[in-house]
């Protein structure tokens, strides 16, 4: 069978196809299109027409493109700005109405968890998602979670809380994250031991993978895997905080729609790494695209 899944994050739209063979699935093509949804809420937590339609047309087209390549069973999610609206019914029907699909509106628990199935590694181990609008920490072992909190702060939601045009800007909007960070998390993870491996998925980890190793954003065969150490991440974002928007597009490690914001995400994981005593990560370039997946079709491998 082949399956593809849909998932609507606060930043993009992103498709994952893949072949199923009982337990074991072989993935096999992967699109993204950034939509930025999150910056289409208003002040009342309602989308706005043209997010919405924006968004859903990129929907449409993945699942065109999906039925085109013989999807047999194709499956859209929703995470952080679509959980957060008050308008999601009118959105689903939207969805449905361009690609015929049902809309599955996943909670922040229900997030962390595919995030963790998708990106994680072998034994005892922790996984950090920074999106658009949450951020999601997980620690756990295979099937099984031992904690996972899905924290109100995003790349793009921080930035519309904490522009940021100098350098100074970098140690309060970092300050502002852990003051976040230490309430919703810190009070819960003391009574788990300390993961022997971290693995960050999301865009905030394969820019900084790209820009660590000198490839351009485009060049996705470098990034899986890369090894990022936090006084190198922070380094990165001295580099970038004062620059302006368009010296920040010119870096070939940077993909220009994630200027305005990159910053904000890599404090978010300075502020996690901090926090939790971190000394490195590892970037992931499977995310809760792969977990739902595993966890839909019940999969044991997905290579």
């Amino acid at each position: 069978m082949r399956a593809a899944v849909i998932g609507i994050g606060s930043n993009s739209v992103r498709m994952l196809m893949a072949d199923l063979d009982g337990n074991k699935g072989i993935r096999l093509q992967r699109d993204r299109t950034g939509t930025r949804l999150f910056a289409g809420l208003d002040a009342a937590s309602n989308l706005l027409p043209e997010s919405m339609a924006k968004t859903a047309e990129a929907v449409g087209s993945m699942a065109a493109l999906a039925r085109s390549s013989g999807a047999d069973d194709m499956v859209l999610f929703a995470t952080s700005a679509t959980r957060d609206a008050r308008n999601a019914d009118v959105f689903a029907q939207m969805l449905k109405e361009v690609s015929g699909l049902e809309l599955q509106v996943l909670s922040g628990e229900e997030e962390a968890m595919l995030s963790f199935y998708g990106a994680s590694g072998d034994g005892y181990c922790g996984v950090i998602d920074i999106g658009g609008g949450s951020t999601e920490i997980i620690l756990g072992e295979g099937s099984r979670l031992d904690f996972s909190v899905s924290c109100q702060m995003g790349a793009v939601r921080l930035s519309r809380l904490y522009p940021m045009t100098k350098l100074e800007d970098l140690d309060l909007v970092c300050s502002f994250a852990s003051e976040l960070l230490t309430s919703q998390v810190l009070p819960h993870t003391g009574a788990f031991p300390a993961p022997s491996a971290w693995f960050g998925t999301g865009g905030t980890f394969t820019t900084l993978a790209a820009m660590v190793n000198g490839v351009p954003w485009t060049d996705r065969t470098q990034m899986h895997g890369t090894v990022l150490p936090l006084d190198r991440i922070v380094s990165e974002a001295r580099l970038l905080a004062p620059m302006t928007l368009d010296q920040r597009r010119a870096l070939p490690g940077l993909q220009p729609n994630r200027a305005d914001i990159i910053v904000h995400g890599i404090c978010i994981l300075i502020s996690c790494m901090r926090l939790l005593n971190i000394p490195y990560i590892t970037v992931s370039e499977y995310g809760n695209l792969d977990g739902f997946l595993k966890y839909h079709y019940r999969l044991r491998e997905l290579n």
